[in-house]
């Protein structure tokens, strides 16, 4: 099995809880360890590991770039996925450090959901402003459609599900939209 083949068949078997709880929000929510602690098991089973790296880029706006990466142990192969947020250096209550830990924690989780496809709900704490208008710090990147998605898609719009639904969870291109919707028609626009 390549390392695609992996991802792929990890993509659709790993699940994440959310054992975290927000007091003030009163929600439930996963961390970036918590997703990690989930795939440690896959390592052994498909011979792969995981990694994480984060460059950040100072000016007028840090922002900081993470990058989940999936490695075969057997031939080197590796699939990447990446995320970007910003740091809010105005953000009241935090210390410097805190400013800059919350959003390694946020690029850390973003970019494994987008490597792993982690699609069960909208993340509470990703979308949570806490009152305080839009929050700076988000999610900027969609994964692709892998196939085996793509497969799962089209039986979701064939039973009736809305491809708004899809275009929310991944990047998708006209070519995806057709073969989801068995149509040639651009339904992008309507």
């Amino acid at each position: 099995m390549n390392v695609r083949e992996k991802l792929s068949i990890i993509q659709a078997d790993f699940k994440a809880k959310k054992s975290r709880k927000n007091s003030f929000g009163n929600y439930m929510f996963r961390s970036a360890e918590d997703i990690l602690e989930a795939l440690k098991p896959m390592n052994v089973k498909y011979n792969v590991y995981f990694t994480i790296d984060e460059n950040l880029t100072l000016g007028d706006f840090p922002i900081m770039h993470s990058t989940a990466s999936i490695v075969d142990t057997e031939s080197g192969d590796q699939i990447t996925a990446s995320s970007v947020v910003g740091i809010d250096l105005n953000q009241k209550g935090m210390q410097m450090p805190q400013k800059f830990g919350s959003a390694s924690s946020y690029g850390k989780k973003y970019a494994l959901g987008n490597l792993f496809l982690i699609d069960d709900t909208a993340d509470s704490d990703a979308t949570n402003d806490h009152g305080k208008g839009a929050s700076v710090i988000e999610r900027v990147t969609k994964p692709a459609i892998t196939s085996v998605q793509l497969l799962k898609a089209k039986d979701y719009i064939a039973a009736g599900g809305d491809i708004k639904a899809i275009q929310s969870k991944y990047k998708l291109t006209q070519a995806d939209i057709n073969t989801i919707n068995g149509t040639k028609k651009d339904i992008t626009k309507a």
